[in-house]
């Protein structure tokens, strides 16, 4: 069977971004406040089986990301999946999944400046939750707004703050468990995974209640893909940065779930409050909560940063295939998308709203709402990738730089995670309005991309008469 020709929109932007800015940046946008403040509300839901619910879900993410760096490797450029969606699915779809990956990314920037918006409120508890997060907000646009290796080193620094974090949180944490440290020299062990109604206290049911947290978790993850566009060499830094950002994935999730777990029950972890500050605080070390508040704050602004730049690039891909409006595909004089950032900067004044209205739930909420973008994404890749490798002859096949591993049961694996995702979102109170924005959502892209390809034949109708006249 003949290769289908992937016939892309031309890129100008600049290709700054460096094997160890991709690394981080990788690892940055899906190390967030999930991590950091999401866990405690998502043991209430699946107990100790957490952390069986993450190493599924970290299963799933290698095999997005080995689907999406098959095609990416090949045919490196910023729109990624949505660009590959035009060739193997038709311009509804690409359609589709450019503006809902666009949409999940915003969406997740409001999450992430509530998050920033109630941390604040530790040291200000009188401050009004909306202030910090518009503080926050202007601060990562102009950022977005200079040339794309300052934002691949500004999140780099980022990521890495992170990144020592865990690492000492899981060394505190497993120093208590195995040794007594902060303990009094009794070791906590690993009886807390067992002994509070069983390992899976809630079920399989609980435990595909907590995926939902654990898709908004790993969320991001495919932003690997659009770096490729901006990426000095990306057939090396993709493949190095897909290896290796699952294994350090999977092991500060999954290890921070059992440490966690297995020093405090998993029914005394607080909503709201970290347990990364209750470990620091429990080993003694001095300021712990304020430490943690710092990290958590950078990371929000992180995951922030993340999103501005992958909204940013989406749009651009859009308005480059015609399915957005052209004034977002000019570039700055920095051959950064400035104006995608500012108009993506603006939606997400929705969510400095929302922080005014109801900032006990908008985290949560957003949330919700993200994991259902996520959804759609990780599906259309590995769709993309099944009719990609259809389209190859057993030559073109062998001579792949990056195939994908256990195609094509790998693709048959991640649908039935979705769809027990969907399920566990019907189950929960709080995920409820993502399943009810989805169909909204969508409803409104198809009466928008009619409504497009009606003005576009009206447009061409109007050329050819006066053309004839």
């Amino acid at each position: 069977m003949k290769e289908k020709s992937l016939h892309l929109e031309k890129e100008n932007l600049k290709k700054d971004l460096k094997d160890r800015h991709i690394q981080l940046i990788a690892i940055g946008g899906v190390i967030g406040v999930a991590l950091f403040m999401g866990s405690a509300q998502a043991s209430k839901l699946a107990g100790p089986a957490l952390t069986l619910a993450y190493a599924i879900g970290g299963v799933i993410m290698y095999f997005v990301l080995r689907a999406l760096g098959e095609v990416a490797v090949e045919h490196p450029v910023a729109s990624s999946f949505a660009g590959y969606a035009r060739v193997f699915c038709g311009p509804l779809i690409s359609f589709f999944t450019g503006w809902t990956y666009w949409y999940q990314w915003v969406v997740l920037g409001m999450a992430e400046i509530s998050a920033v918006g109630l941390y604040m409120r530790y040291w200000s508890p009188d401050i009004q939750q909306w202030i910090p997060a518009l503080i926050c907000l202007a601060f990562i646009i102009m950022i977005n707004l200079v040339a794309v290796k300052y934002y691949g080193e500004f999140e780099f620094w980022f990521a890495l703050i992170k990144v020592i974090t865990i690492i000492a949180m899981l060394i505190v944490g497993f120093a208590m468990i195995l040794f007594g440290f902060g303990n009094d020299g009794v070791a906590i062990g690993f009886s807390n995974l067992w002994i509070h109604g069983g390992f899976m206290p809630f079920g399989w049911t609980g435990v595909s209640m907590a995926l939902v947290m654990v898709v908004f978790a790993y969320s991001g993850v495919e932003l690997i893909g659009i770096t490729a566009g901006e990426a000095a060499d990306p057939e090396r830094s993709l493949k190095s940065a897909i290896d290796k950002v699952f294994w350090r994935v999977l092991v500060f999730y999954v290890g921070s779930m059992v440490a966690i777990l297995s020093i405090f029950p998993y029914e005394t972890l607080p909503k709201g409050v970290s347990p990364f500050v209750m470990i620091f605080e429990k080993a003694g070390i001095p300021y712990a909560a304020s430490i943690i508040n710092c990290v958590i704050l950078s990371s929000a602004a992180s995951c922030l940063n993340s999103c501005m730049y992958v909204c940013g690039r989406m749009l651009y891909g859009l308005a480059l295939r015609n399915e957005a409006p052209k004034f977002l595909g000019e570039l700055s004089g920095n051959q950064v998308p400035a104006n995608g950032v500012l108009f993506s900067g603006a939606v997400c004044l929705v969510g400095v709203y929302f922080n005014y209205i109801a900032p006990d739930s908008v985290f949560y909420y957003m949330s919700a709402i993200t994991t259902t973008g996520c959804m759609w994404t990780w599906s259309l890749i590995m769709y993309i990738q099944f009719k990609w490798r259809k389209s190859l002859s057993i030559e073109q096949v062998a001579k792949l730089k990056y195939p994908m591993p256990f195609y094509p049961y790998a693709n048959y694996i991640v649908g039935a995670f979705m769809l027990a995702v969907t399920l566990g979102m019907g189950y929960d109170h709080d995920n409820l309005v993502g399943l009810y924005v989805a169909p909204v959502w969508y409803g409104g892209l198809y009466l928008l991309y009619k409504l497009f390809r009606i003005g576009e034949a009206q447009q061409k109708a109007n050329l050819s008469i006066r053309t004839e006249w």
